[in-house]
């Protein structure tokens, strides 16, 4: 058995080891804009300016009609 020169499963704890430094970096990443997209979600359910916008449509519409 030479089991210094056996190599073949070096290629998959390196992609292993690639996979968790990406995850880590996107979790790390999501921790440290929490307020950012927290805020970004409540913008998006608010639809405020979505909802003045197709108001304004609106009176057009009835305007050229």
């Amino acid at each position: 058995m030479d089991i210094i020169k056996d190599d073949a499963a070096q290629s998959s704890a390196e992609m292993v080891l690639l996979f968790g430094g990406v995850i880590a970096i996107a979790i790390t990443a999501a921790i440290f804009y929490r307020q950012y997209l927290s805020g970004l979600g409540n913008a998006i359910k608010g639809g405020t300016d979505l909802n003045n916008v197709l108001n304004g449509i609106n009176g057009l519409n009835q305007k050229f009609t």
